[in-house]
């Protein structure tokens, strides 16, 4: 197993964050993670890649509780992370900052090693040609691919992915997914944060639903869109949801 977050609590002073959540990613898998804004998505993942240590409960990566390590220290045992706000080292290049990511992850690089390991990260995210070319001149799309990259680049066995598609189009939110296919065809597992819904159930081999903290289901694409619970919380009128899946 890839992945074992068991009977996670995370509290903000008066505020319960998350509240005894517990779940499996097996490897090789896609797992969506999807609910309302403030259901504690991004909390979650700060606790799985330790920006934040839980109040109770475990988290085990590859069979190793992990609980409370740094985030430098996740990374290092192979787990990588996309951000939902992108904020790329404006004043380097777009290959100097996958660099980055080569040299502080599970491998932790020498420069000329990590300049090999950014360009095969840049090909497989389709930037190669804007290598030479500074981060910050980059339109959104291309920064959230140079983010795919940066994690790609410290070689992880797992990638957190949080909304890589917001604000995107529909052209690029389908070369994202197949770019997340290709993550996944290398072996790479994936956990996703998504709103985009019709790509997170097209493109996820199992989904999570968090609402208020707590999770309120895990299962099948399908079975988490007819599940009433989810509707209620989050989908809304069933016949919206077919509508927004394509259906």
């Amino acid at each position: 197993m890839m992945l074992q977050v068991t009977g996670v609590s995370k509290r903000f002073g008066g505020l319960q964050a998350l509240t005894d959540v517990s779940f499996e990613l097996a490897e090789g898998k896609i797992m969506g993670l999807i609910g309302p804004n403030g259901a504690g998505k991004t909390t979650l993942f700060n606790v799985v890649n330790g920006v934040f240590e839980p109040e109770e409960g475990k988290v085990i990566f590859r069979g190793e509780d992990i609980t409370g390590l740094p985030s430098y220290e996740v990374a290092r045992r192979g787990m990588a992370r996309a951000h939902q706000v992108v904020r790329p080292l404006h004043e380097l290049t777009v290959r100097e900052n996958v660099m980055v990511g080569a040299c502080y992850g599970r491998e932790g690089l020498s420069l000329s090693a990590a300049a090999v390991r950014a360009d095969e990260a840049l090909s497989q995210v389709g930037l190669i040609e804007r290598g030479h070319m500074l981060a910050g001149s980059l339109n959104v799309a291309q920064k959230k691919r140079l983010e795919m990259a940066r994690a790609l680049a410290a070689r992880p066995y797992l990638i957190l992915l949080d909304e890589v598609l917001a604000g995107l189009n529909p052209s690029e939110i389908d070369a994202i997914l197949d770019t997340i296919r290709g993550i996944r065809g290398q072996g790479i597992t994936i956990l996703m944060i998504e709103h985009v819904m019709q790509a997170v159930m097209n493109v996820s081999d199992r989904v999570l639903v968090l609402d208020y903290g707590v999770l309120i289901a895990e299962g099948l694409p399908q079975e988490v869109v007819d599940n009433p619970q989810v509707i209620e919380a989050y989908l809304g009128d069933p016949e919206m949801t077919a509508r927004l899946l394509g259906e």
